[in-house]
């Protein structure tokens, strides 16, 4: 386990960006940039190097000030936008690292001691982290939505031809363990299998074997392979045993018919759109924040 994980948890709590706030601290400490009228200090520059030297980032004193310049500059947006954060939110993002990294909350802030980092350090970067979310939220997300029609062109588009089938299934499980034997039996019965209206009578010959009714599903809701071997199958197939946690796995077909369900296709499609259009509006809306920021180096 490597404290780099921090960083890596933290991204992915803000879409992928790594962003940070200034904290307070006390009144001796040099300021070196001021943005937006909110002073970064020394001991802040120095407290986010280490905090990096921890997480493997080697951008040094240079890429600490840049980051917690972009903190003074978002969390001065998240001010304006009527965005406040809460301690309750701050410490539910730690607890969260730390159980990610699965550490006790105590633990992870004696990892941050010992590298010299304080617990605010982390919790600013958090705060920000959290505000720049709901900057997001509000701000980005309005514009990045796909269109319906355009949903729809492309959840189709991908479409394979063997996702265009909608099923009634029961799954015929061989259970207990010894996979080669009871697969074995799950073959005999294969062989024997005469459609779904039999398949209760025909399990009946076998030790521990049962049906069970799956109900309607739709390709897309199956593994790919399990889809694949569906599609080439009629009404009354039966697919090969597949080893299962249970026991031996088989799928019988009692109806199949042509239908396109594009719902899990759409939500595919929908996630990596606004996915992709929210980071880049997010950065070009950050990067339009800091053309406009004031920012004083001294």
């Amino acid at each position: 386990m490597t404290f780099a994980f921090v960083r890596r948890t933290t991204g992915a709590m803000i879409l992928g960006l790594v962003m940070a706030t200034a904290s307070a601290l006390p009144s001796f400490a040099a300021t070196v940039v001021t943005v937006n009228g909110t002073p970064v200090t020394d001991v802040q520059v120095d407290q986010r190097v280490r905090l990096f030297n921890m997480e493997g980032n080697k951008t040094g004193r240079k890429g600490a000030t840049d980051q917690l310049i972009t903190e003074a500059i978002q969390m001065n947006e998240a001010k304006r936008l009527g965005i406040n954060v809460s301690n309750a939110q701050v410490d539910e993002a730690l607890l969260q690292i730390a159980r990610n990294l699965k550490v006790s909350q105590d633990k992870l802030l004696d990892m941050l001691g010992q590298g010299g980092v304080s617990a605010d350090t982390l919790k600013d970067r958090l705060r920000a982290a959290i505000a720049w979310n709901a900057i997001a939220e509000m701000a980005v997300v309005p514009d990045v939505q796909i269109s319906d029609l355009e949903l729809d062109q492309q959840a189709a588009a991908r479409l394979a031809d063997y996702q265009g089938f909608d099923y009634i299934l029961k799954e015929i499980v061989f259970v207990g363990a010894g996979a080669s034997g009871r697969t074995s039996q799950a073959n005999q019965y294969r062989s024997n299998f005469t459609g779904c209206d039999g398949a209760v009578q025909l399990s009946l010959s076998y030790t521990d074997a049962a049906v069970v009714d799956i109900g309607r599903r739709h390709a897309t809701q199956l593994p790919e392979a399990m889809a694949k071997e569906l599609a080439g199958m009629n009404v009354g197939g039966i697919t090969k045993p597949r080893v299962v946690e249970a026991g031996v796995s088989m799928l019988a077909i009692c109806e199949k018919t042509q239908a396109e369900d594009l719902t899990f296709m759409k939500d595919e499609v929908r996630a990596e759109v606004c996915n992709g259009n929210m980071e880049k509006e997010a950065a070009a809306y950050l990067e339009n924040l800091r053309k406009n920021a004031k920012i004083i180096y001294n």
